[in-house]
Formats: structure tokens, sequence, C-alpha cells
């Protein structure tokens, strides 16, 4: 069992920057891949990046590639999600989950983040 929890959400306005968080503990979390996903009002939820067990290779969904930098510290067992350039089109509760084989087994509760235009 992997018990995730977000944070480091807020309001913030246009073109700013935030940095979310999500502590892991439970399991040796340094074995699991990470992935941040978003749900904005009115949608479903989307995938927005991924980490692999090192750090070492991420991926990003095109709409945040070039804004958005994920990274994850296995000492701290934390994941992270740097958001720069925010658009009002990037509100939405942010959540982090871990997998181990082909699908997120874990999730976390979500963090609001909200951009004002």
């Amino acid at each position: 069992q992997v018990h995730l929890v977000e944070s480091g959400g807020g309001l913030v306005q246009a073109g700013a920057s935030l940095r979310l968080s999500c502590a892991a503990s439970g399991h040796t979390f340094s074995g699991w891949y990470m992935g941040w996903f978003r749900q904005g009002p009115g949608k479903e939820r989307e995938f927005v990046g991924s980490i692999n067990w090192s750090g070492g290779s991420t991926y990003y969904v095109d709409s945040v590639k070039g804004r958005f930098t994920i990274s994850r510290d296995n000492a701290k067992n934390t994941v992270y999600l740097q958001m720069n350039s925010l658009k009002p089109e990037d509100t939405a509760v942010y959540y982090c989950a871990a997998r181990y084989g082909s699908s997120y087994d874990f999730w976390g509760q979500g963090t609001q983040v909200t951009v004002s235009s």
C-alpha cells in the first residue's frame, strides 16, 4: 500500500509559478513510477506527465511541455511538479499517482490550483 499526499496548490495569476509536492509513505518509493494528473472544472481527468523510478526519464503532454517539470527525491519519498508560466486553462485539481505495473494503483487526494487571468 502507498499513501500519497499532495500539497502546494493555491490561487495565482496567469504567468506565475507553483510547485506541487507529493509525499509518499507506506512502501518503497524508489521503485514506483509516479504520475501527475489533473481534472479541470467540468472536464475529465487528464494525464499531465510522469517520471520513472530513477528520475532519469520524464514524459509530458504537449499542453504543458516546456512549462512543467516533474522531478523526484527518493531520499525524501517525494515527487514534485514545477509549474511555470501558468495559464487559466491550467486551473484544475492536481493529483499524483503511483504505479508499479501498467496501471496507476494509488492516488492522492488532490490539491487545487486556480489560475486567474
